[in-house]
């Protein structure tokens, strides 16, 4: 699989991509894979937010996290992008019904203060799952999230 042409996160124009293609979703839009719809997807993308946001998630302990750092990282970190129907971690699963627009209101909130916070402020900053990472390594971690999620819905 090739490299993606990984875009800046933290960056105004990125911003207003993602956000154009998020608002290109519909309730009822079909997937190209996987089992998730538009809501659930969208309510799964905002947990890795949750995760770097708020304490709403309980963080591994200091085994599951070297085996998470030993086995994940490389994989959700670098700018390779993840293969269709991938494995999900437990947390990241959606399987009720999610509201289509509070979660998308949710995920473009979380991109928009994303941005605002820069780059700087993820230099170094710790994960729930991985430890410190470079500002790259979130930009990386949060941008290829997004886009293989909103490729699976074709926009």
């Amino acid at each position: 699989m090739n490299s993606l042409d990984m875009k800046n996160i933290f960056s105004p124009d990125t911003t207003a991509a993602l956000t154009q293609r998020i608002n290109q979703l519909q309730t009822r839009t079909k997937q190209l894979w996987g089992k998730m719809n538009p809501a659930q997807m969208l309510a799964h993308c905002n947990v890795i937010y949750e995760m770097a946001y708020e304490e709403k998630h309980p963080k591994p302990n200091a085994f599951k996290r070297a085996i998470l750092r030993l086995l994940l990282k490389n994989t959700v970190v670098n700018e390779t992008p993840y293969k269709r129907n991938s494995a999900t971690a437990p947390q990241l699963k959606m399987s009720s019904d999610k509201n289509f627009a509070t979660e998308k209101d949710r995920l473009l909130q979380y991109i928009r203060y994303t941005e605002s916070l820069g780059a700087a402020h993820f230099e170094g900053l710790d994960s729930h799952s991985f430890g410190p990472l470079s500002s790259q390594e979130w930009n990386n971690m949060f941008y290829k999230h997004l886009d293989h999620h909103l490729n699976q819905f074709g926009v």
